[in-house]
């Protein structure tokens, strides 16, 4: 029952997402939305995959659309908004593809699964980057330490 209250809650904010008719408000609704994917992830025992989709797309992916939206928002001093003039349409269409996908679900015969055990969990992931790969992990994070040093060094004023 969690899954499938997570599922919809998944399928209101995606649809809030793509009908909201201001940038700012569906790139909120769109880190709901993944949001609850991470929900998902984390439902199915597959917490690596749920740690990743809150660091990356909502931490990262969704705080770029907020600071690219913030920083575009008057262009030529007029206000962005999204219009959609075929909406009937691709909602018509919307509804069919969903009616379509919906009775091939329910025709399709669905073998009951057992629950597995995790192959990795956190704490192997994390053990395994500091023993058996140290020496990629110690690059990685040289490399992102130039990134950083590189794009201050960019973005710095020069007078």
């Amino acid at each position: 029952m969690i899954f499938y209250i997570i599922a919809l809650s998944t399928c209101l904010f995606a649809f809030l997402t793509v009908a909201s008719r201001d940038v700012f408000h569906s790139a909120v609704w769109l880190s709901l939305t993944l949001l609850s994917v991470a929900a998902i992830y984390f439902y199915l025992d597959a917490q690596f995959l749920g740690v990743i989709q809150v660091l990356v797309y909502i931490g990262g992916i969704i705080t770029l659309f907020i600071f690219a939206i913030k920083l575009t928002a008057k262009i030529g001093d007029k206000t962005i908004q999204q219009a959609n003039e075929q909406a009937l349409l691709s909602g018509l269409a919307a509804f069919v593809f969903f009616i379509i996908l919906f009775k091939m679900i329910a025709l399709h015969p669905w073998a009951e699964l057992q629950p597995q055990a995790p192959v990795f969990s956190l704490e192997d992931i994390g053990k395994s980057m500091l023993t058996t790969y140290v020496l990629p992990f110690e690059f990685l994070s040289l490399l992102l330490l130039a990134a950083m040093v590189g794009a201050i060094v960019i973005g710095k004023v020069r007078k």
